[in-house]
């Protein structure tokens, strides 16, 4: 049967339709019908697809966070990978595309008599301009399979970038926080001095008149010293978290503002939905990001297997020729060729049998790192839900604890006015209400820093 042009045309398009090498899915994934310590059946949006313009409404908050997200270093060099891997992308799709080159050229040369044929001039001129054009018949699909494990690339990078972004809010927040409890530990601390060092002067009125001893005086006075001590190491750590949130937003140590000051800390929101757990595989820019990763490696796979194929190049010339200058781009100047090549290593076969074996390998590596990325999030997903339900429990219980150590203070301080306590159930009560103030506001703080996780967790804060 004899092949017309057209049926040859229609064999190539076909032939290059065709790519070898795995076609990508994403893998299965055992993914649970809940989340584990999730406080009611998972339905509905989740708190994870909310802004963290709408999680973070502390005004002074938002300001640190936007600030982060223009001038942090390590997010803008994850945009700069981006901008990378999108040239690389840019650069792998242009080898799909014929390449035309242009050249042209002018000489004059002088050649010796004793070579010339006789009549022969001895100068000449010469003028050239050609076209060249080449193209790579992708039968197998080998730079369709570049292009794509490119993209997946780009994507992966892409969403590296939304990892980063995702983690420096959840620090700033979780920083902001820590500066907030920070100063209420302070304010708590200084409350706590002013009335030490008056129950100092009440000892020591009880002592001049005979109703305390020198060792209650001295006492009272370690206890103020003790309190005293607190506050020095309250203020390095502030100022060591402020400079760390001023790192975080890029910028040089200096003091941050903050909406809350003294023993006040924000409220907390009800508890959040998780959302549905299938779900979370979509919203996690670092679950997102690893499948990408075995996306590119999938088709790299197929890049490496096209290899083991011919290579078939098809190239062109066309141009004009001319000898004496001004008779260039006339007919009998034309020249033009055309041609097709075929490359298939012969004396290094193995090399490529082992860079298939190499990409398959990585291959295995990425999808591994995918289900290992997958059960990070559902881990950290449970144990985020689990801190907030029961540091919020705690928290509750702290606060009656101090509700009943204030009464005790109150108690034992106008018992011992009139005489009726001992100087040392004063000194306990102080300490003991001391300690589970500081207390309750770590716990207030671990319940705030709970939601950041919470959210970040759930996928939030990349947006």
């Amino acid at each position: 049967m004899r092949l017309t042009p057209l049926a040859i045309l229609g064999t190539a398009i076909t032939l290059a339709a065709c790519a070898v090498g795995p076609d990508y899915r994403r893998p299965p994934v055992a993914v649970p019908e809940a989340f584990r310590a999730a406080a009611a059946p998972a339905d509905g949006p989740s708190f994870g697809d909310q802004s963290w313009t709408d999680v973070y409404t502390d005004p002074a908050l938002r300001e640190l966070v936007a600030a982060a997200l223009r001038g942090n270093p390590d997010l803008l060099a994850a945009v700069a990978r981006v901008d990378q891997a999108r040239a690389i992308l840019g650069e792998t799709r242009l080898a799909l595309l014929p390449t035309v080159d242009v050249q042209a050229g002018v000489s004059r040369s002088k050649s010796s008599a004793d070579v010339l044929l006789p009549g022969a001039a001895r100068l000449r001129n010469s003028e050239e301009v050609a076209g060249t054009l080449a193209f790579e018949v992708d039968l197998w699909g080998r730079l369709r399979r570049a292009t794509e494990a490119a993209r997946a690339t780009l994507l992966s990078t892409d969403y590296a970038r939304r990892t980063v972004q995702s983690a420096l809010v959840a620090s700033v927040a979780s920083g902001y926080f820590t500066l907030v409890s920070l100063d209420a530990q302070l304010e708590i601390t200084r409350r706590t001095v002013g009335t030490r060092e008056k129950f100092v002067e009440l000892t020591r009125a009880q002592h001049e008149r005979g109703y305390a001893t020198g060792l209650d005086v001295a006492t009272a006075e370690s206890q103020a010293a003790v309190a005293r001590a607190n506050v020095p190491d309250l203020e390095r750590r502030i100022a060591q978290t402020e400079d760390l949130l001023c790192g975080l937003i890029g910028d040089m140590p200096h003091p941050i503002a903050r909406q809350h000051r003294g023993e006040g800390m924000p409220e907390l929101p009800p508890a959040p939905p998780p959302g549905i757990p299938s779900q979370l595989l979509e919203r996690r820019p670092d679950v997102r990001q690893a499948e990408e990763a075995l996306h590119a490696a999938n088709a790299n796979v197929g890049v490496a297997k096209a290899a083991l194929f011919p290579r078939i190049s098809l190239t062109g010339l066309m141009g004009s020729l001319s000898s004496p200058l001004g008779s260039l781009f006339r007919a009998p100047t034309a020249e033009w060729s055309a041609a097709a090549s075929a490359v298939q290593p012969l004396l290094d076969p193995q090399r490529s049998l082992y860079q298939v074996e190499l990409a398959d390998a990585r291959k295995r590596e990425a999808l591994h790192q995918y289900e290992k990325a997958v059960q990070d999030a559902f881990r950290e997903v449970a144990d985020a839900l689990v801190a907030y339900a029961k540091f919020g429990e705690f928290s509750l219980e702290q606060a009656k604890q101090v509700a009943a150590l204030r009464r005790a203070e109150e108690i034992a301080l106008a018992r011992y006015r009139v005489g009726y306590a001992s100087y040392f159930d004063v000194i306990n009560a102080d300490r003991d209400l001391f300690a589970a103030e500081l207390a309750l506001n770590q716990a207030r703080a671990n319940d705030l820093i709970a939601l950041v996780q919470l959210y970040q967790a759930l996928g939030g804060g990349w947006e």
